[in-house]
């Protein structure tokens, strides 16, 4: 047991080597999704930056998850593609721990940054006249500052949890990246315990913004009911359309990897695609695609641009 403490200094991600047969078309089709995950939260970034119209806390708090899911994509999809092209698919326990450190930190961050977007469409629409005072650009970056420390600060703790023991072979990691459940299975203690701790407080992190963003919308939603005319409904209800259907698909996709039983069976690789992959690329194409001032911004950029070039 000693000498598998000293020699372990690396796992090998097992990740999609179960489908040999496949792995030429999913590097394509995880590599297109990427680039255009990327491609739409810079743009996102960079109208919100540019266009003084979208300098409000609504858009900041779009900007600020655009960079935050920009940062979190980073942290697995790199390592991921290079791995489908290479058999070795090696990451040292350094790196290993980094990057779940870095991925539950950012995923946290995303949660309580879309639970402030939530607040802010609470705060626009049943306190109208006293949003301006409250809910300024200094107070949504406060705010996005308290997302990255609160979501850090559980990640920090859950990883430290983790790797404070030493792990023992076989080293082989059932999945494409550091998941905290597959590595905490390869601890040389008795892990029950400490999966047990990290696995609540994800799926207390998860609840706990879920709930809130719940408790958010059901004050919008009896406040909107007040209002007398279809219009004025109509329009509340599109301001929150957007961010209402990712909150769904965040926390659909997020629950069936943190609240799946272990006994329930199903592989965690491809569970997790969605969540890692899929999730962040539909997010900036449902941010984007329905929000009249986004496509509005958009078009002013390309005639100024287009004006540049004549």
């Amino acid at each position: 047991m000693a000498i598998n403490q000293t020699i372990l200094k690396e796992f090998i991600l097992i990740g999609f080597s179960a489908y040999p047969h496949v792995q030429t078309f999913l590097f394509v089709f995880f590599s297109c999704l990427y680039m255009l995950t990327l491609i739409g939260n810079l743009a996102i970034m960079g109208l919100t930056w540019v266009d003084r119209s979208l300098h409000t806390p609504m858009y900041l708090f779009l900007s600020a998850l655009s960079f935050s899911e920009t940062c979190y994509t980073l942290t697995i999809i790199p390592k991921m593609l290079v791995d489908l092209l290479d058999k070795a698919r090696r990451i040292s326990v350094t790196g290993c721990g980094l990057q779940m450190c870095f991925f539950l930190g950012l995923g946290g961050t995303n949660c309580i940054i879309l639970t402030l977007m939530g607040y802010d469409r609470f705060l626009a629409i049943c306190n109208p006249l006293r949003y301006p005072l409250l809910m300024t650009n200094v107070v949504c970056g406060q705010l996005v500052a308290g997302a990255w420390a609160g979501g850090f600060l559980i990640s920090l703790i859950e990883t430290a949890l983790i790797f404070r023991v030493s792990f023992c072979i076989p080293n082989l990691i059932r999945h494409f990246f550091c998941h905290m459940r597959a590595v905490v299975r390869l601890s040389c203690l008795d892990s029950d315990f400490t999966e047990f701790i990290v696995t609540l407080m994800s799926v207390l992190g998860l609840l706990g913004t879920f709930l809130l963003i719940l408790l958010t919308y059901v004050f919008i939603l009896s406040s909107v009911l007040k209002i007398p005319s279809a219009e004025g409904k109509q329009k509340a209800f599109s301001t929150c359309a957007s961010h209402l259907t990712v909150v769904i698909i965040h926390f659909g996709f997020a629950s069936i990897v943190y609240l799946k039983p272990e006994a329930s069976g199903g592989d965690d690789t491809l569970i997790a695609v969605p969540y890692t992959v899929i999730t962040p690329f539909l997010s900036p194409i449902i941010f984007s695609l329905r929000n009249r001032d986004m496509k509005t911004a958009f078009r002013k950029i390309m005639k100024k641009t287009v004006v540049l070039e004549k």
